[in-house]
């Protein structure tokens, strides 16, 4: 089991246009060849955008974007003609396959925190596809089969447990609480990368918590 840290994500964004990031992964001029990806996980970004703030139309090919907000509204708009707001519960996936352009916003009057998660394609090309499934039911898992992958949330209060999926790779991220596994404590912000474990448990320390989990193949 690999601990990160959440002080150890490299920062980025531009924070004078009200754009604050923290990569999990290398990214732009943060490049650790030992830290490229895990699995089909590319990057993980926390993204906080203040009011009025965002992201212009940029474009993007070959990469499953799924985004998850915990707290704020999040605007997106794409280039297939897509046009939605994106509240915490929600599960947004875009699939740029072989190329699409979006813009990404907060037209509210609140800050906006949200996590966003990139993973390489099984099988790059293809045309653009787009899904958000409104307020996703706790435990309920979300499918990333263009890539191999399923995304399960888990919402827990003090003392709760959860499995970590026996997959021969796992990616936990902690969005909110303090949870423990083995000798680890993970806070917010903080992240485990799990390779062949078994029988991987979460207990919640202090809540509510709130937890990303990654159930990876081993074919990336």
């Amino acid at each position: 089991m690999d601990v990160r840290r959440a002080d150890g994500r490299y920062p980025g964004g531009d924070p004078a246009a009200g754009i604050e990031t923290r990569h999990a992964f290398s990214f732009g001029p943060h490049y650790d060849p030992d830290n490229l990806r895990f699995g089909a996980l590319i990057a993980c970004n926390e993204e906080r955008l203040a009011p009025g703030a965002g992201f212009d139309e940029h474009p993007h090919s070959h990469t499953e974007i799924v985004t998850w907000v915990v707290e704020g509204r999040l605007t997106h708009r794409d280039s297939q003609g897509h046009e939605t707001t994106v509240r915490p519960g929600d599960v947004q996936r875009l699939s740029s396959a072989g190329g699409v352009r979006h813009v990404e916003r907060n037209d509210g009057t609140a800050p906006l925190t949200f996590v966003q998660m990139w993973l390489a394609p099984l099988n790059p090309g293809g045309d653009p596809s787009y899904e958000i499934v409104h307020g996703i039911a706790d435990s309920t898992p979300y499918a990333v089969p263009g890539a191999g992958a399923m995304l399960h949330v888990r919402r827990l209060v003090p003392g709760e447990r959860t499995a970590v999926p026996d997959a021969p790779r796992a990616y936990v991220h902690v969005v909110r609480g303090t949870l423990r596994t083995g000798p680890h404590e993970l806070g917010p912000g903080d992240a485990l990368r799990a390779t062949d474990e078994k029988d991987l448990e979460l207990l919640t320390l202090t809540g509510p918590a709130e937890v990303l989990i990654w159930e990876l193949s081993d074919t990336a």
